[in-house]
């Protein structure tokens, strides 16, 4: 089945400048780019964002770090494109990733874990409105 997923290769990620590894593992898997840019997140578009953890205790925290530096946000097509994409990507906490997955390999932290990824539909269809407004 054919559908999108949306990535975000967060501030941690960027300093880092792993970003083309991390696209490169989308794209050795089949994933075909259909959007791809580069931006700031606002504390608005942040909290927009985030908006379905925003009752929970670590809402600011989530805000206050997409926000702390630039992103690169991709929109990618294939097959089973978002269960894919969130086996490639790995546990929130990267310390409990598997290895070989983008967190397991990259990832340092539970907010600081290099990388954003859709876990529905539905979350693809908000987050997209979000980021490519």
């Amino acid at each position: 089945m054919t559908e999108q997923s949306l990535f975000i290769v967060k501030p941690d990620g960027v300093e880092r400048k792993i970003v083309g590894q991390i696209i490169s593992r989308f794209e050795n898997k089949g994933f075909r780019i259909v959007k791809l840019k580069m931006l700031t997140f606002t504390k608005e578009m942040a909290e927009e964002f985030y908006s379905i953890h925003k009752s929970k205790p670590f809402f600011g925290e989530l805000v206050s770090f997409i926000i702390s530096g630039r992103v690169v946000v991709a929109v990618i097509e294939g097959n089973n494109a978002i269960a894919t994409t969130r086996l490639m990507v790995g546990s929130t906490k990267s310390f409990e990733a598997q290895p070989g997955s983008i967190r397991g390999d990259f990832g340092l932290g539970i907010t600081d874990n290099i990388i954003h990824a859709s876990d529905s539909k539905e979350s693809f269809e908000k987050e997209v409105s979000v980021v490519f407004k």
